[in-house]
């Protein structure tokens, strides 16, 4: 069983059409493109840290006796779910998938959103999450600022759409 058709195979379900587009290897292999994954591959690190302490809060509370709310619970499986979906994307778009950048990209500046509206909602959250949920929704904000370089996006440029071919109707 190889692991890198496994891997394909995931990428034409996640990537659609564009899941076989690669960007070429001078970019791919580019020092400010490689700069800028190792930036985002130590700030997922970083939000994987994050995550991590954030599970030992609730576990602890527990432990000690205290009620720990289901949305806390399901909040934080979302985080590390997350998180290591973002590793994948990641990981793809420096092996040069542009479906991967461009879904990396766009979570970015999504979850920082959804992230933010849920911990403005009035005791929904303790302190401590809606604390760790502003350093979550800024560490992917700083992970977007680097892939919306101009560097980045010239080298993961989205690709152009095949031209349709027109049918030819019988009269």
């Amino acid at each position: 069983m190889n692991v890198e058709n496994i891997l394909l195979d995931i990428d034409r379900i996640a990537g659609g059409r564009h899941a076989d587009h690669t960007i070429s290897e001078e970019m791919r292999t580019d020092p400010k493109t490689h700069r800028v994954f190792v930036a985002i591959t130590w700030l997922l690190v970083l939000e994987l840290v994050i995550g991590t302490g954030a599970l030992a809060v609730p576990v602890m509370l527990h432990l000690r006796g205290d009620n720990v709310a289901w949305v806390v619970w399901m909040r934080l499986a979302i985080v590390l779910a997350m998180t290591t979906t973002l590793f994948y994307f990641a990981w793809r778009a420096q092996r040069g998938f542009y479906w991967a950048y461009s879904r990396l990209r766009l979570f970015s500046k999504i979850f920082p959103v959804v992230a933010l509206t849920t911990a403005a909602i009035p005791g929904l959250y303790p302190l401590w999450m809606v604390t760790e949920q502003i350093g979550f929704s800024l560490i992917l904000l700083g992970i977007a600022e680097y892939l919306s370089t101009d560097h980045m996006r010239a080298a993961y440029a989205k690709p152009k759409r095949a031209p349709k071919s027109r049918k030819l109707v019988n009269r």
